[in-house]
C-alpha cells in the first residue's frame, strides 16, 4: 500500500537528486522496471547503466535524468527511505502506485498529485485515514498543502 504524508516531514529526503547522486548504483539503471519508467516519464532510452539516450539532450549520465524518474528509482531501491516526491510529476504517479502495489512505500507530497481516475488504496499519514479516489484524497490532502 502506498502511505503518503503531506507537507513538511522530519526525515524524509527532500533533496532526491543530491541523494541519487550519491547513492545510485549502476544495476539500477538497466533494471527492466527502470526502462520502462525512463521510456514513459523522460521519453529515453537506457542503453546502458551509464548512458541514456535523450531526445533532447542527447546521450547523458543516469544523473541528467529528470527529477521526476530519479525519485522513483530511489522510492524503488530504497523502500526503508522516505523521499520528498514532489519532485515528481503527475506523469509519475501511476509509477508510484505501482511500486507500492508490490511492497508497501511511504512518501511524503508537499502538493497535490493526481493519482488519476482508477480506484487505488492509499493511506493518508496525517490523518490515519485510507482513501480510494482522487475525490476522496484531495480534500484530506488540501488541508495540508
Amino acid at each position: 500500500m502506498l502511505s503518503i504524508y503531506y507537507g513538511p516531514m522530519d526525515g524524509a529526503i527532500y533533496n532526491t537528486a543530491l541523494f541519487f547522486k550519491n547513492d545510485y548504483e549502476d544495476a539500477w539503471i538497466v533494471d527492466p522496471e527502470v526502462r520502462e519508467m525512463v521510456r514513459d516519464v523522460d521519453h529515453s532510452e537506457v542503453l546502458e547503466s551509464g548512458v541514456i539516450d535523450s531526445p533532447v539532450l542527447g546521450k547523458i549520465p543516469p544523473i541528467g535524468l529528470s527529477g521526476g524518474v530519479k525519485t522513483l528509482i530511489l522510492i524503488k531501491f530504497e523502500p526503508q527511505k522516505i523521499f520528498n516526491a514532489s519532485t515528481c510529476g503527475d506523469n509519475c504517479a501511476k509509477w508510484i502506485l505501482k511500486l507500492a502495489e508490490k511492497e508497501d512505500r511511504t512518501i511524503n507530497l508537499r502538493h497535490l498529485m493526481d493519482f488519476g481516475g482508477k480506484p487505488f488504496t492509499i493511506k493518508i499519514l496525517n490523518t490515519n485515514q485510507i482513501v480510494h479516489s482522487m475525490k476522496e484524497l484531495v480534500p484530506i490532502a488540501g488541508l495540508y498543502v
